[in-house]
């Protein structure tokens, strides 16, 4: 079996899993409940199933598997990944290592509590944190080691199945609390001469300081945070080359490194990773914000592929993945906490809107408010195009479109011209969008929620636009099932898609 890897063809990136390119319609779990197999096999599946996902994204915890130094334990490891091909999806695995969210909480306990050997960023005020500095070479060695030694038994028991199909090395990577580190080595290093790469890469000299002036801190960590991370990615990637990638806490406000952890590969900063850290292969935006188009954009720029291992729970959330995957090709869309999305529940971990509000992480993209269902049906509708989203990938015959402040948008294609207006619902309910294939110059393929259509002319012919079917429908394993044809009063007048995920064809003609 081909190993999984991520190609640029044309121009557009494809991640290929058994060969065949594949998209990701996941969901990551919650941060602890991969920690126990039985919490997985009662809480965690059976809230899975119906939700149509073909991919879980889910931890690895290194505290886990070497909990005494240099003993290593991959019994967990071992039964999530066959849990998972007992219930036919794919897994992308988080590892847990020396960061998590700006902190060191999964790192063993050996590590943390040799805390002179493996020793802590220091804050400001020469208070240390609860962040292993990037600069302590003994503990990246150490993460670097377990790292490898996890991705040569991921080889041993799945290289042959490719149940896990790519690798996240380490999660929402920087430091909090504190612009940068200002323990001793780290001093020493900020005020040494910019790198040559760095200096070559911005056209810049002198120290950090001189260099960067306001936002030397940051570009310093995302510089020392980067190279750890290569090392330890490098190693592993030695062993079992997997896509690696890294994901980022967005920058937000206050707009002050360490209100977010500072060093993250914020998109500002993403040339640095990229350059300093070419074993990863892609950056992805945990995207809880609510401006999902616009860091979109963000991410799918300076050549990199959109993949969104993290997303919103919010009702919107399930329009927000057919934009994605029309208008940027995206590889992966995942909201976060899917085990909660079936029903209502305490089985699952709660949400600290308290912790949020400290930390500046807006948190109305944390509430669910009946997203569930209405999530499900968007996969389930897309699961069954996912042949022909692919075909069109990056051809320019498919976009995305998405409500924002406007009333709508027009889309220009070969023939015609596409008005979409958006059915505007209040805050917090679901958000108009959706995609549109053009299978050829007079037949279009929408899918999406809640918006009119009307199909123009192009403003220099003087032909008349009508219609020669519009037909409800679904796909089933990539055919076309049709439905009612709406070329009554249901459709002529105005072609909608309705609050609920839907598909419709339609295909036109021309007349004087």
């Amino acid at each position: 079996m081909p190993l999984p890897q991520l190609l640029k063809e044309d121009g557009v990136y494809n991640l290929y899993v058994d060969g065949k390119p594949y998209i990701a319609l996941a969901g990551e779990i919650h941060n602890s409940s991969a920690s126990s197999l039985m919490y997985m096999k009662e809480n965690v599946w059976p809230y899975l199933r119906g939700l149509h996902l073909n991919t879980v994204i889910l931890p690895v915890y290194w505290e886990l598997i070497e909990h005494e130094q240099g003993s290593f334990q991959f019994d967990l490891l071992d039964g999530i990944i066959d849990q998972a091909r007992d219930e036919n999806v794919r897994l992308v695995l988080l590892w847990f290592g020396l960061w998590k969210n700006g902190i060191s909480s999964y790192a063993p306990g050996w590590v943390k509590k040799e805390f002179t050997t493996y020793f802590r960023a220091v804050y400001k005020n020469s208070e240390p944190s609860e962040t292993i500095s990037p600069f302590c070479d003994k503990a990246i060695e150490a993460d670097a080691n377990a790292f490898t030694q996890f991705m040569i038994h991921l080889k041993k028991v799945d290289g042959d199945r490719n149940t896990v199909i790519m690798v996240q090395v380490e999660n929402e990577i920087g430091l909090l609390g504190s612009d940068r580190d200002y323990s001793n080595y780290a001093n020493v290093q900020f005020n040494r001469p910019i790198p040559a790469m760095i200096k070559s890469l911005y056209g810049v000299s002198g120290t950090w300081e001189e260099g960067f002036g306001d936002n030397a801190a940051e570009y310093f960590m995302a510089y020392h945070y980067a190279q750890a991370v290569e090392r330890i990615a490098s190693a592993g990637s030695k062993a079992y080359p997997l896509p690696l990638f890294v994901n980022a806490w967005l920058e937000q406000f206050p707009w002050r490194p360490g209100t977010y952890p500072s060093g993250g590969p914020i998109a500002k900063v993403m040339k640095i990773w990229k350059v300093v850290a070419p074993s990863i292969c892609l950056y992805a935006p945990d995207i809880y914000l609510p401006n999902f188009a616009e860091i979109c954009e963000e991410y799918t720029a300076n050549d990199n592929p959109l993949f969104i291992p993290e997303a919103r729970r919010d009702i919107p959330t399930a329009t927000n993945v057919f934009y994605a995957l029309g208008k940027h090709d995206a590889l992966c869309f995942s909201p976060f906490g899917i085990e909660d999305f079936r029903e209502p529940s305490d089985h699952g971990e709660s949400i600290d809107t308290g912790i949020m509000v400290a930390l500046n992480i807006e948190n109305s993209g944390f509430v669910l408010n009946g997203t569930g269902p209405y999530l499900a049906r968007s996969y389930e509708l897309l699961g069954n195009m996912l042949g022909i989203i692919q075909k069109y990938r990056g051809t320019g015959k498919m976009t995305g479109f998405l409500q924002n402040h406007e009333a709508g948008c027009i889309l220009s294609f070969s023939k015609y011209d596409i008005r979409i207006t958006y059915n505007r619902l209040p805050e917090g309910k679901l958000a108009s969008g959706g995609l549109v294939i053009e299978v050829s110059e007079d037949e279009f393929i929408f899918a999406g929620i809640s918006f009119y259509i009307e199909f123009l002319p192009k403003r220099t012919s003087s032909m008349k636009t009508s219609y020669v079917k519009i037909e409800e429908g679904k796909f089933v394993q990539g055919e076309w099932v049709p439905g009612r044809v709406l070329n009554g009063d249901e459709g002529v007048y105005h072609i909608k898609i309705g609050n609920n995920p839907a598909v419709l064809r339609i295909e036109l003609y021309q007349y004087r």
